[in-house]
């Protein structure tokens, strides 16, 4: 598997792929901020605009291949307030159906969470549909788990769902110095 940093031209240029990535996953299910069906022109659209927070850094987005296929993403989003900028959020882990239980969200998971700590970042946070895989991921990863919000988004189908909310602390604040 390989795991990459994306700049803004190659966002650019593997938006379409992308999107493909991310209306397989709101078909699969996943409560990631999308209603389906998404189509392909607004998923395509969606990373576009992502690549132009890449640029303005205040995101940063890794992408998963394996055999050359695009398998997942990630993503922190980096808050603009003087006083927050010691944490970012965790946002769209991503994993193609056909990539699910190969290990490519946790390995998308570390990634993050290693640039992070390695950028300075000592606390990240994230929400996650409550019930769904994802959450197990987080916790089997180290990730704290602070409690749910009801009806908080809703699912691909329409459907209100809770979501759970989470936390990490990275670097010194992890190992308690």
């Amino acid at each position: 598997m390989t795991v990459k940093r994306l700049g803004p031209a190659e966002l650019h240029a593997g938006a379409d792929e992308l999107a493909g990535l991310l209306t397989d996953t709101v078909d699969g299910g996943a409560s990631i901020g999308f209603l389906a069906p998404l189509g392909h022109a607004a998923a395509l659209a969606w990373w576009r605009e992502r690549a132009d927070e890449v640029a303005a850094g205040r995101h940063a987005v890794w992408t998963a291949h394996v055999d050359g296929r695009l398998l997942g993403t990630v993503a922190l989003a980096f808050p603009d307030k003087p006083n927050s900028r010691h944490r970012a959020e965790l946002v769209k882990l991503m994993v193609h159906r056909d990539g699910r239980g190969q290990g490519v969200g946790r390995t998308l998971l570390a990634a993050a969470e290693t640039a992070a700590a390695a950028a300075g970042i000592t606390l990240l946070h994230l929400d996650t549909e409550t019930g769904s895989p994802a959450e197990s991921l987080y916790l089997s990863a180290g990730w704290t788990r602070i409690g749910a919000i009801p009806d908080y988004a809703a699912a691909p189908s329409g459907e209100l769902r809770p979501t759970t909310i989470f936390y990490k602390r990275l670097g010194a604040l992890a190992d308690g110095s």
